[in-house]
């Protein structure tokens, strides 16, 4: 029988001499399940030794800040695919709704735009994936702000779109962070991005935050806001139980998708 540490290795050096493996190659390779593959990958995205993507796994250090949108949106896929999918049920039809960006913003909108029925939504976002996922839902109405365009979130920041939320308020902001420190706060790797989460959310009346287990004990460059700032967090079943605990003590609505 292999043990963890063999496997491993084994993967490991599949991935430097191919940038990628798959969940069902390795499987067969090593003789073991599915499952114990990935809980293998999940150890080694632990240790900052690989990334998961759907179905697999890439080589390489996830956080990277400089990253292509299309590797990030592959970094715990799965997970971002739940919690979109928990996110968007918390949206009801009229909402008038603040999307911010990132990948994890992105599957909330495609789940959204997955759904069958028509609904009157009211949609302002940054992000240019969202907007055109959001625009495929008939009878929503979507503005896309203006400003700098910040290629590694597809999204745009700067003083337009600040100047811009501040004639308006919405229901909800869906919130997605690159950092969730209980102590420090939430932070992006970015100041005018920051800047930007700021105005959405002094414009919105219920901040949602839509992030991964593997942003929890994270700080970025930029703080956005303190932990107390936030209504609900939506994440995924890798989370710490004690950080649920500490947010739910704080007040903090917490759904685990």
């Amino acid at each position: 029988m292999s043990t963890p540490e063999h496997r491993h290795t084994i993967i490991l050096e599949r991935l430097a001499a191919h940038d990628a493996v798959t969940v069902s190659a390795l499987s067969e390779e090593l003789g073991v399940s599915a499952v114990t593959i990935r809980k293998d990958l999940k150890q080694l995205e632990d240790r900052g030794l690989l990334y998961r993507t759907h179905g697999g796994a890439r080589r390489g250090n996830p956080y990277v800040t400089d990253r292509p949108v299309s590797e990030k949106a592959q970094i715990r896929a799965e997970e971002k695919e739940r919690i979109g999918r928990a996110a968007a049920a918390l949206i009801a039809p009229r909402d008038s709704v603040l999307f911010a960006s990132g990948t994890t913003v992105h599957a909330v909108a495609r789940q959204l735009a997955a759904r069958a029925e028509a609904r009157q939504l009211t949609a302002v976002t940054s992000a240019m994936d969202v907007a055109q996922d959001l625009a495929r839902i008939p009878r929503a109405e979507v503005l896309l702000l203006g400003g700098i365009v910040r290629p590694s979130s597809s999204s745009v920041v700067g003083p337009y779109a600040v100047e811009f939320l501040s004639e308006h308020a919405c229901d909800k902001l869906i919130l997605g962070v690159d950092g969730f420190d209980l102590d420090f706060g939430l932070t992006t790797t970015s100041a005018l991005e920051a800047e930007l989460n700021q105005a959405m959310m002094r414009a919105a009346q219920w901040t949602i935050v839509v992030a991964d287990a593997s942003k929890f004990g994270r700080r970025g460059f930029r703080r956005i806001c303190a932990t107390e700032d936030v209504d609900l967090v939506v994440t995924d079943q890798d989370v710490d139980p004690e950080a649920v605990r500490r947010l739910e003590a704080d007040g903090i609505e917490v759904q685990v998708a």
